[in-house]
């Protein structure tokens, strides 16, 4: 009884009510304005008349917003939605447009982070040569400098060791070591922290650490740890001696700028280690507690040169989240390690701030560059036509493609989405797994032995057009044979899905296609 008043009366339920609340008031009050306008006229102009002009001033609005949504610069596929929501829900709709549509930062964070580009510029230059890379790994190429062009900050690299996690228990033991080494500062980024073994042991060596003078910086994404933290935990860890942020704090007014959100994983320790992946800092990651069963996770660990575009990109966002520009040089330590192959740190993020939409852009590039096999795990599989179509048509050029989702889903309306997508996917040659033991939360992409990503972008629509992402593209790394070892273990404990189990009932099948409909707005 207890826990069920807890969660009743803690923060998101309650923010949840008031934004209900909000958007019931604004309605009432503009439709109730309406009429109780035309109510007061009634006595001087006729009813009809009154009517037909409520009429079409309200055919107006619904006119005007149907031109906005078919004239912005959205991706196609939210187009069709977004217009079947104005349509059916009328003026409600148009207001959920306004609300829900824009993934457009603030005017205030466009500015800072036109400061930031101008204070990255003097660091986007090439540190490996175009045609070095060809020659180590071909047209594998193209995908490194297709990313660099579109984000001069996506700097391809050498001189830096890999190591893969395939558990976030396995990561957990690793970064309590690095952690304990520091000297001189350490940058943690997370959409996700949680009160718990994980958190609560790192923390206590955050603490330490800034007591001995390291420079501590901690930075969550508000939403994402709403329920877990309290609304002024950043204030509690100040007064640790840490500098803490959380990334657009969530008020409860009717605004856009909720829409995008710091969903990045990102670990930097003296500018020398570095660490990125799917995991975030909460029990269920490192499966100290089942909720869905195993919690299938991953991580890397980079050491060197690579490194340098990982602090960078903290940087970056930390400085959004302080609203303030600050001196990064101190920071940026160039720190190479012998290693074979490159790595290639990126970030991506909503449009304008970035140039396109770079996260799907690398998942689209290696689709249609691999020639032997593709293998993908993603704890979502929600994705648009393009998308769709780069994998199908991979496999009929006989490129082995494989998909690994959960079995166990923590989403039901996103288990659908992305069970809705298994019929179309298999009859195009695509192989799709479930993993039985429980919940897939790594997003990794492997192709020919020669490239893969890890990092925290998943196949959906908010990752691709709303939130702040990172991964890392690694090219003939070691640490690829390490990832494939990984997905033949993952693949062994997966149940290969046929179109008989693809296919469900017909209402099933019916309902998912409707919901399809409306994928991009989730």
């Amino acid at each position: 009884m207890k826990k069920f008043f807890k969660k009743i009366f803690s923060r998101f339920p309650l923010v949840a009510l008031t934004i209900i609340v909000l958007i019931l008031i604004f309605f009432g009050v503009l439709v109730g304005g309406w009429y109780l306008g035309a109510y007061f006229l009634a006595g001087v102009v006729d009813e009809r008349i009154i009517t037909v002009v409520l009429t079409i001033l309200d055919d107006l609005v619904l006119i005007v917003a149907v031109i906005n949504v078919v004239s912005r610069d959205l991706v196609p596929e939210t187009k069709i939605p977004w217009i079947l929501c104005i349509v059916v829900l009328n003026l409600l709709g148009v207001f959920i447009y306004v609300l829900f549509s824009s993934h457009r930062p603030s005017r205030r964070q466009r500015k800072l982070y036109k400061e930031l580009y101008v204070q990255n510029r003097p660091y986007a230059a090439r540190s490996v040569e175009k045609e070095t890379l060809q020659d180590e790994v071909g047209h594998w190429a193209n995908v490194g400098e297709a990313l660099f062009v579109s984000e001069p900050s996506a700097v391809v690299r050498g001189n830096t060791a890999v190591e893969y996690f395939p558990s976030g228990e396995d990561f957990f033991e690793r970064v309590k070591d690095d952690l304990e080494g520091a000297e001189k500062f350490i940058f943690l980024e997370y959409f996700i922290v949680e009160k718990g073994k994980f958190w609560n042991t790192l923390l206590d060596i955050l603490v330490k650490k800034a007591k001995e003078g390291v420079e501590v910086r901690v930075m969550y994404d508000d939403i994402g740890s709403m329920g877990k933290v309290r609304a002024g935990y950043y204030k509690e860890l100040r007064k640790l001696g840490i500098k803490a942020q959380k990334f657009n704090h969530f008020v409860p007014v009717v605004t856009t700028l909720h829409n995008n959100r710091d969903h990045r994983k990102i670990l930097v320790i003296d500018g020398k280690v570095g660490y990125t992946g799917g995991l975030n800092l909460a029990d269920e990651y490192i499966n100290e507690t089942h909720p869905l069963g195993y919690w299938k996770d991953n991580a890397i660990r980079l050491e060197g040169e690579g490194v340098f575009n990982l602090t960078r990109m903290f940087l970056g966002i930390y400085q959004l989240a302080s609203k303030e520009v600050e001196d990064i040089t101190p920071y940026l330590v160039k720190h190479e390690t012998e290693a074979k192959g490159y790595v290639q740190p990126y970030g991506g993020g909503p449009v304008p701030m970035y140039e396109r939409h770079l996260a799907e852009d690398v998942y689209v590039n290696i689709i249609g560059a691999a020639h032997d096999y593709l293998w993908i795990t993603t704890p979502y599989l929600i994705i648009d036509y393009r998308m769709r179509q780069a994998l199908i048509l991979a496999a009929k050029r006989g490129v082995d493609v494989r998909i690994v989702t959960p079995h166990i889903p923590d989403k039901k309306i996103a288990f659908g989405l992305t069970r809705s997508n298994y019929m179309a996917l298999i009859k195009g040659g695509v192989k799709i797994y479930e993993f039985t033991p429980g919940f897939v939360h790594a997003k990794t992409f492997l192709a020919d032995d020669r490239v893969g990503t890890v990092g925290t972008v998943n196949l959906d629509y908010r990752s691709f057009l709303y939130h702040f992402e990172d991964g890392v593209v690694l090219y003939n790394t070691p640490a690829l044979k390490d990832i494939k070892a990984d997905f033949e273990e993952t693949f062994a404990a997966s149940a290969l899905q046929s179109e008989e189990d693809a296919k469900k009932s017909p209402v099933w099948r019916w309902l998912c296609e409707i919901a399809k409909i409306f994928a991009p707005l989730f």
